[in-house]
């Protein structure tokens, strides 16, 4: 994680104010906040507006960590690339991909996966809360890959906004016979969400070397910015005043 010298509090209010937002684009320091408000309302304006949450634990508790990233990795579907090893899964009838079947047990992998799980205590919470509920332009899915005598091998979490697809956190079982089967759900879930109309995959940080692997682009926060907008269907700000460099 970026070490910034100062995170700054965010609230539901600042949030929304377009002058505050304004500022935030064009800040080239900063990229996290922090927020104590676990509601609803803040997750899903944060996430609409482009921001990805993590956590972070404090002496006082976990606190929400937004993050309006410095650089984004975006996939757009014809830029798919599918390694030789994948393309031989593909041919295999050993797995079953699916969409939001076993969400919680998604959930609940992380822990053993992720050394330091970010995912966890009151977002973890929040996120069943919002998976649990139908919102206007805002959805939780869960991605799963399972054998076929119903073992999870891999999965993923994240959220559709509009007509995009934005990655959260996901896992892979380290078993040498499940070698790739990560890399395999990547594959199908592009294919997914190309075939069901999306306009493109936000995958969030770009740096790790998979997803450069899998075809994505990079893009600065601005450029990122106005791609989303055409494409989640908010009229969110207005970035034609911003200095792009």
């Amino acid at each position: 994680m970026y070490k910034q010298p100062q995170i700054y509090y965010l609230t539901y209010e600042k949030l929304l104010d377009d002058n505050i937002f304004r500022h935030m684009i064009a800040d080239e320091h900063n990229s996290y906040y922090w927020c104590d408000d676990w509601s609803e309302e803040l997750y899903i304006a944060l996430a609409q507006k482009g921001f990805i949450s993590t956590t972070y634990d404090t002496k006082d508790g976990l606190v929400l960590l937004p993050e309006l990233e410095f650089d984004y990795g975006i996939l757009d579907f014809d830029n798919l690339h599918i390694s030789k090893k994948v393309k031989k899964l593909l041919t295999k009838n050993d797995y079953r991909f699916s969409i939001d079947e076993r969400f919680d047990e998604v959930i609940e992998k992380f822990g053993d996966f992720h050394k330091d799980n970010w995912l966890k205590g009151r977002y973890v919470e929040l996120f069943k809360t919002l998976h649990s509920k139908k919102y206007n332009n805002f959805r939780t899915i869960s991605v799963e890959i399972c054998s076929n005598d119903g073992e999870l091998i891999c999965g993923e979490v994240g959220y559709i906004i509009g007509e995009i697809y934005t990655s959260l956190s996901g896992f892979s079982s380290h078993e040498k016979k499940y070698n790739n089967y990560g890399n395999l759900q990547l594959v199908l879930l592009a294919k997914y969400l190309q075939k069901n109309g999306f306009a493109f995959w936000n995958l969030g940080h770009p740096h790790m070397p998979y997803k450069i692997k899998l075809g994505a682009k990079v893009y600065k926060r601005t450029e990122f910015l106005q791609r989303w907008n055409e494409f989640c269907i908010l009229p969110i700000i207005n970035l034609t005043d911003i200095y792009f460099r």
